[in-house]
């Protein structure tokens, strides 16, 4: 199954950009033992649009062309907050159920449109705090790669 990430903004270079970039990189070698098939991030810029609601949904028509007719996960403040193992079981099972490709969103400041909301079939959650979008990033690049080594049976994750 193949993963793509879909980031509203861009990272600068620095110390977040290339942790995640490590565990990206960590992914691409890990994952497809296991079936995962890292693709990359596609960086979109955030609207310009005055009102909340047009930023949203332009991010979101931006990133509905990108997914096309794939497999949404949204990275939304309301979603749910999942264990590592929880999460690599959700993978496991969207590609043992011949999902071909899965894209992972990181939204914009404003957060995600509602329609888009409404595909997604997971909305997940790193917490009830609220974090940078750089730090979002690399916490997903990682969980990303610790669901690799989960289903693979490495040690890296320790229950």
């Amino acid at each position: 199954m193949r993963i793509d990430v879909h980031a509203v903004g861009r990272m600068k270079a620095g110390a977040e950009k290339e942790l995640a970039e490590r565990y990206f990189e960590r992914l691409a070698k890990a994952g497809p033992a296991v079936g995962l098939e890292y693709a990359g991030v596609r960086e979109i810029p955030e609207s310009r649009a005055r009102a909340t609601t047009a930023r949203k949904r332009e991010e979101a028509d931006r990133l509905a062309e990108f997914i096309g007719d794939g497999t949404l996960i949204l990275l939304d403040e309301r979603g749910r907050n999942l264990t590592s193992i929880e999460i690599s079981e959700r993978l496991a099972a969207f590609r043992d159920a011949g999902e071909r490709r899965l894209t992972l969103a990181i939204g914009g400041p404003d957060g995600h449109d509602e329609a888009l909301r409404d595909r997604a079939a997971l909305r997940l959650s790193f917490g009830a705090q609220t974090w940078p979008h750089q730090l979002v990033r690399v916490m997903l690049a990682e969980q990303l790669y610790r669901a690799a080594t989960i289903l693979a049976g490495h040690p890296y994750h320790r229950v």
